[in-house]
């Protein structure tokens, strides 16, 4: 059974509150998007069989999108498919889609975190971690949003050796993510969850940038920091 999500559908969802864009370039943009990620292609049944609960529970999770996630995924579609330097790094690539958000008058940073983690008993080992990804605050009626924005999202939870059922879970993940806090906290701990069962299944052990600690630091650290930007389109 394919999944049911059909490009008709999405399209009209995506061009919710982003009328300003030429719609003819944007439902074009979101087909390829859509043709793209590997989440289109899985097979609901297979995934169901492995693990039936955290499945669904993702897939109620990635369902569950608002107008301003929408909005937003849009816009930085649109920017991809226009870019004209297709060979900045990643992290020349998120300054410079906080720019064109910021050119188009929505409040985008770049945010940098930085923690510390602890291994080994008594706390044998220490090192540090640090993480960079763009956040937006979005206005709606009942006050401000803040949405976190991740252009290399489904590579983060990607597992040395997984099990089948792991790899199908991490692959319905998208490649880029756009939502709140909270569920992007949601995603985080039912993921590494199902990391530590398929390391467990290998007979692997946990290590600490797989935990959920770890994991959560990464975006949803209290030492965040917004970097200053040069212009630069």
């Amino acid at each position: 059974m394919q999944l049911n999500m059909r490009s008709n559908s999405k399209e009209k969802e995506i061009l919710i509150g982003i009328s300003d864009l030429e719609e003819d370039k944007l439902s074009q943009m979101v087909r390829d998007f859509i043709e793209l990620d590997h989440f289109e292609t899985l097979q609901v049944d297979e995934l169901v069989d492995h693990n039936p609960t955290t499945y669904l529970s993702l897939q109620d999770i990635l369902e569950n999108v608002t107008d301003a996630e929408t909005e937003i995924l849009g816009k930085i579609l649109f920017y991809w498919r226009n870019m004209v330097n297709n060979n900045m790094k990643p992290k020349e690539l998120r300054q410079w889609i906080v720019n064109r958000l910021r050119m188009d008058h929505y409040e985008a940073s770049l945010c940098k975190t930085s923690w510390i983690t602890t291994f080994g008993r008594p706390s044998a080992f220490t090192f540090t971690g640090d993480y960079e990804y763009i956040d937006v605050m979005m206005k709606e009626s009942n006050g401000s949003v803040r949405l976190i924005v991740d252009i290399d999202f489904r590579s983060q939870f990607e597992l040395a050796r997984p099990t089948q059922a792991y790899q199908d879970l991490s692959n319905s993940l998208p490649s880029i993510f756009v939502g709140t806090e909270e569920k992007l906290n949601d995603i985080i701990s039912l993921l590494c969850a199902a990391a530590k069962q398929s390391l467990k299944e290998k007979g692997l052990h946990v290590p600490p940038w797989r935990k959920a600690s770890y994991m959560h630091s990464k975006w949803l650290s209290h030492n965040c920091k917004k970097i200053a930007l040069f212009v630069c389109i």
